[in-house]
C-alpha cells in the first residue's frame, strides 16, 4: 500500500512542480491579456493656455484648459489575441465655456504586446484609410523594456519615437519614462484668409505645424500609463521658416485625481501578476518538491514480509 501511496504522492508533486515552472511563463501568457470590455477615463489640465477661436476669430490667452480621454473596448469586435477600444477626447476652454478640439479614433491591437493590428474598423476621426501602425500607447507591452518605441501619433499619423530617459516612481510604482520630441512639423494644409497671416492676397494656403513635447510614465510590468504630461503648439505658416499665427499652445498635465486612479487600478493588476508569476509558483514548488520527496521516500521503504507458517512446529503440536 505504501509503494501505490509513494507513486501517486511522486506524480502529484511532479505534476506541481510542472504548473509551477509554466505559471510565470507559459500560463501567464495565456491568461494576462489587455481586458475585451476596458472603460476607463482620464483628465489633464493645462493653466495659462492659448488658442485661436474660430467663433470670435481672435486668440484667446491665459486660459483654462481640460482634455478629457475616454476608452471604451468592444468585445464583439475583438477576439483572444485582439483588442478593439474607442478612444475620445475633447480639448475645453473653460475659462470661456467653449470646445477647443475633438477627435475619435478605434484602434486594433495586439492583447500582449500592444502592438497596433490593421483590422477591425480601425479609425481615426471615421476615416478608415489610415493605416495606425506602431504601438498603441494607450496602452504599452506587458514587460515594458529600457528602449525606443514606435508609437502612434494621432497628430502626424503616423508612428513617432518615444526614447526611453529614464527611470523614477509614482506613488511607490517603479515607472519608465518615454519622451516623444516633434519639431514644427507639417501635418496639414487649409486656405485661410490672407488678412489671418498679414498677406493682401485674399485666400491663401498655410500649412498647420505640430510641435510637441510629450512624457508618458509606465507602469513597465503592467504596460499601464501613469501619468502624462504634453505641451503642445500648433501654428499657422506659409512656409516652415515663416512666422505664424499661434493656433494652439497647452502644456496638459494629468489631474492629481486621475493619477490616483490609474495607479489604483494599476496596483490590482499588478497584484494578479504577483500572484501569477511569484506567489503561485513558489506555493506549488514547495507543495510539490515536499510531495515528490514523500512519494520517493514511501515508494523506497522496505515492507514488511509476511512470516511463514512454522509447518515443523505445527505437526508436532499436533
Amino acid at each position: 500500500m505504501r509503494g501505490v501511496t509513494g507513486l501517486v504522492l511522486a506524480g502529484l508533486g511532479a505534476c506541481l512542480i510542472l504548473v509551477a515552472v509554466l505559471l510565470p511563463t507559459w500560463v501567464t501568457g495565456q491568461v494576462v491579456k489587455f481586458p475585451l470590455n476596458e472603460q476607463q477615463s482620464a483628465t489633464l489640465q493645462a493653466n495659462n493656455a492659448s488658442y485661436f477661436s474660430a467663433t470670435s476669430l481672435s486668440l484667446k490667452t491665459g486660459v483654462t484648459m481640460l482634455a478629457t480621454y475616454e476608452i471604451k473596448g468592444d468585445p464583439s469586435a475583438g477576439n483572444s489575441s485582439t483588442a478593439v477600444w474607442t478612444q475620445t477626447s475633447t480639448v475645453e476652454d473653460v475659462t470661456n465655456h467653449q470646445t477647443v478640439q475633438q477627435m475619435t479614433r478605434t484602434f486594433a491591437f495586439n492583447r500582449r504586446t500592444a502592438e497596433l493590428v490593421n483590422c477591425c474598423g480601425a479609425n481615426i476621426n471615421g476615416n478608415k484609410k489610415i493605416l495606425q501602425t506602431g504601438y498603441a500607447g494607450a496602452v504599452w507591452p506587458f514587460g515594458t523594456q529600457r528602449q525606443t518605441y514606435q508609437v502612434f501619433d494621432t497628430t502626424l499619423n503616423k508612428p513617432m519615437p518615444f526614447v526611453y530617459s529614464g527611470s523614477t516612481t509614482i506613488q511607490g510604482i517603479g515607472v519608465y519614462e518615454f519622451v516623444e520630441n516633434v519639431s514644427p512639423t507639417l501635418f496639414a494644409t487649409v486656405s485661410v484668409p490672407g488678412a489671418l497671416l498679414g498677406v493682401k492676397t485674399a485666400l491663401v494656403k498655410a500649412g498647420e505645424y505640430d510641435q510637441l513635447h510629450l512624457i508618458y510614465y509606465v507602469d513597465p510590468e503592467t504596460g499601464a500609463l501613469l501619468d502624462v504630461n504634453e505641451h503642445q503648439t500648433v501654428t499657422l505658416r506659409t512656409a516652415a521658416a515663416a512666422p505664424g499665427r499661434l493656433l494652439f499652445d497647452a502644456d496638459l498635465i494629468a489631474t492629481p485625481a486621475t493619477v490616483d486612479k490609474t495607479v489604483a487600478l494599476d496596483s490590482g493588476g499588478r497584484n494578479e501578476l504577483t500572484l501569477l508569476q511569484t506567489t503561485l509558483p513558489l506555493v506549488f514548488g514547495i507543495a510539490g518538491g515536499v510531495a515528490l520527496i514523500a512519494g520517493v521516500v514511501l515508494d523506497r521503504r522496505p515492507r514488511v514480509r509476511a512470516a511463514k507458517p512454522d509447518l515443523v512446529g505445527a505437526e508436532l503440536a499436533s
